[in-house]
């Protein structure tokens, strides 16, 4: 059982000393689902692996409050242990640590002011195809229906609002080959990769401003692949280049712009996922933004609040933990992040 009652340390403890390796999380989510089942101002959903909970109040706005269940593998770093003002533990930071805030909510608040979708998730350190949220949005798209939405990442306890699209391409070059005794017979396309690179040396960054946020583009080659002997001129090279976008460019314009930096060069899409828009100009968002003290930050990277603003549903990271230690052996949250997170999303929704 799970005492959704209890302090946010305790609650975050019992959480983290509970095993939830991508694709294990139905023993989290057993607890979870009994635990929201004992509230009776909430309508609790089970889908897979995934719990949802929903006030039915008939308030004028709807917001989600959202965090996943599942960590990384374990390394030699469970159960919890406190020292001093830090929990430690597989998945305080990353990101149980939210996930506690979002069921203390749950419980806390019977009556809040806006109708609130609380949604616990599975599968989001895995490849996209077994994403709960995902899932949850092609099979249920009416239960994520709403005006605003909190995903309680891992922030440093501060807004970051919306996220930064990601591409991946293969950028290909071809050439000849022959005996690198006699490399002038051939054409090295590992040398031909050089135009490419120096493309990408030349690339100047787009820094749009969004909602009163800069967000700074980044285009970088992550990976090169080449080379068939230590003995052969090689005849075919692939440059793996990642373009991070800022959310205001669809994923089709992202890649047209990709196509004609890179003009002149056979071109792949290997993965191209859409940003989010802050939509810091949401009524709801900014009673968020008041509640929470918070001074909002661009957030440069990739997170789920992107499936949300597909849905037209405009969202913000918002959670304790600071993001750089996600996924490392000695994962972290503060207590004072839990402590100052749950008392700002209690004064947001009362």
């Amino acid at each position: 059982m799970l005492d959704i009652s209890a302090d946010i340390v305790n609650l975050t403890a019992a959480l983290v000393d509970i095993p939830s390796e991508s694709r294990q999380e139905q023993r989290i989510a057993d607890a979870v689902e009994s635990a929201l089942r004992q509230l009776d101002h909430v309508q609790v959903t089970r889908f897979e692996n995934s719990v949802v909970a929903r006030t039915e109040l008939g308030r004028d706005e709807r917001v989600v409050i959202a965090g996943h269940l599942d960590t990384v593998p374990a390394a030699d770093n469970l159960p919890h242990r406190i020292d001093g003002d830090r929990l430690y533990g597989l998945g305080s930071n990353d990101m149980k640590g939210g996930v506690a805030v979002g069921l203390r909510c749950a419980h806390e608040i019977r009556e809040p002011r806006r109708d609130v979708t609380y949604v616990f998730y599975e599968c989001e350190e895995i490849d996209d195809e077994a994403n709960g949220l995902r899932r949850l949005v092609e099979a249920h798209p009416d239960l994520l229906s709403a005006d605003f939405a909190v995903l309680m990442e891992p922030s440093d306890a501060g807004v970051e609002a919306g996220c930064q699209g990601t591409l991946r391409a293969h950028i290909r070059t071809s050439g000849e080959r022959a005996h690198s005794a006699r490399s002038w017979l051939g054409r090295n396309a590992i040398h031909a990769a050089g135009d490419i690179l120096h493309r990408l040396e030349q690339y100047a960054p787009r820094t749009p401003t969004i909602d009163g946020l800069t967000y700074r583009e980044g285009m970088n080659a992550v990976g090169i692949e080449g080379g068939v002997a230590t003995n052969v001129i090689p005849d075919a090279c692939v440059v793996t280049v990642n373009y991070r976008y800022a959310p205001d460019r669809s994923p089709e314009e992202a890649e047209a712009y990709m196509r004609e930096f890179f003009d002149g060069y056979p071109l792949e899409i290997v993965d191209n996922a859409q940003g989010a828009l802050p939509g810091l100009s949401h009524p709801a968002a900014q009673a968020f933004l008041e509640a929470t003290g918070s001074v909002p930050r661009p957030k440069f990277g990739w997170t789920d609040v992107s499936r949300f603003s597909a849905l037209g549903v405009p969202a913000v990271n918002f959670g304790p933990g600071d993001p750089a230690l996600a996924h490392t052996r000695g994962e972290y949250v503060p207590i004072e992040h839990l402590h100052r997170c749950e008392q700002q999303m209690l004064e947001w929704l009362r």
